[in-house]
């Protein structure tokens, strides 16, 4: 059931989109506006340019995207499995030539899909297309934005002390759904999924950064001999978390491509939908990774 369409002028300032756009373009949950421009006349940009930034900022995004989830899969459903046959020499041999380059790649594609995603918002979904009858594009984006950091942190200090993967599976799963329905609360459903993903997003590419990244680094060292050995819990954290970034990745990539359909986004029960797509997704990721570590992949 979708719900009932509001298309209130005054909330828009005056830009509310025609008739005949709204059943292509709109979230039935919120206001429709026409989009302004991020920048417009006058020192601002004007439309065109506007419409420019939108599309090279959204192919980077993608290419970035792409990038980085290629890597990350690749390290997951197959590096992983194929270190395990390393012998000693063969791992200091590969590790200092494969990783250094690879995570190069991985680490500054999460970088520019990150950015270029806050610059998406600000060019294309700020200005009209995620505003409410409560509250502006540019307030519930920001807003959005503050509690997507926020997660970040309350998702680290959980995982660094959680000592069950099982445990700490299920209480993300349920602080996840409270955040969904938390945007659901001041939201769009489009906004909602795309801030439903962007927060994913932003959990993972700081577990790149903060967690990943460094801690590669320290084992790269130890492996080249240019560095003190690691002590196990190193190499442990890096994997814990390539691991969740690996299972939030196939919902984020679903909340990505569903703001792009209104029979999802429009929905009363639009957040509902968000935590079993969420559930899906993991259930896809688990199957991967059992895939991955059995010889049929191996084949030939």
């Amino acid at each position: 059931m979708l719900r009932k369409m509001r298309t209130d002028p005054r909330a828009c300032g005056g830009r509310s989109l025609p008739s005949s756009d709204l059943s292509r373009r709109s979230d039935p949950g919120t206001v429709v506006c026409r989009r302004k421009p991020a920048f417009s006349e006058g020192g601002w940009m004007d439309s065109n340019l506007n419409e420019w930034l939108n599309l090279v900022f959204r192919w980077i995004h993608v290419l970035a995207g792409v990038m980085w989830i290629g890597h990350l899969w690749f390290f997951n459903f197959v590096n992983a499995q194929l270190a395990k046959t390393y012998d000693a020499d063969s791992r200091k041999k590969v590790v200092p030539e494969l990783m250094p380059r690879a995570l190069y790649w991985f680490r500054w594609g999460a970088a520019y899909t990150w950015v270029t995603g806050i610059l998406l918002l600000w060019v294309v979904y700020w200005p009209g297309l995620m505003g409410s009858e409560r509250m502006s594009g540019y307030a519930s984006g920001g807003i959005g934005l503050v509690i997507a950091v926020i997660a970040f942190v309350i998702y680290d200090v959980l995982w660094k002390g959680m000592k069950n993967e099982t445990t700490g599976g299920i209480v993300s799963l349920v602080l996840f759904a409270v955040l969904v329905f938390v945007f659901h609360l001041f939201m769009g459903g489009r906004a909602m999924f795309i801030y439903a993903g962007g927060t994913l997003g932003t959990i993972m590419a700081a577990n790149v950064w903060m967690r990943i990244w460094p801690n590669q680094r320290k084992i790269i060292a130890g492996v080249k001999g240019t560095g003190p050995a690691v002590d196990p819990s190193i190499p442990a954290l890096a994997a814990l978390r390539s691991k969740h970034n690996t299972y939030m990745s196939f919902p984020l990539i679903f909340f990505m491509v569903s703001n792009h359909f209104s029979t999802v986004y429009g929905s009363d029960y639009a957040w509902v939908l968000a935590i079993a797509f969420l559930i899906v997704g993991f259930g896809i990721a688990t199957f991967c990774f059992n895939k991955s570590a059995t010889p049929i992949p191996a084949k030939f």
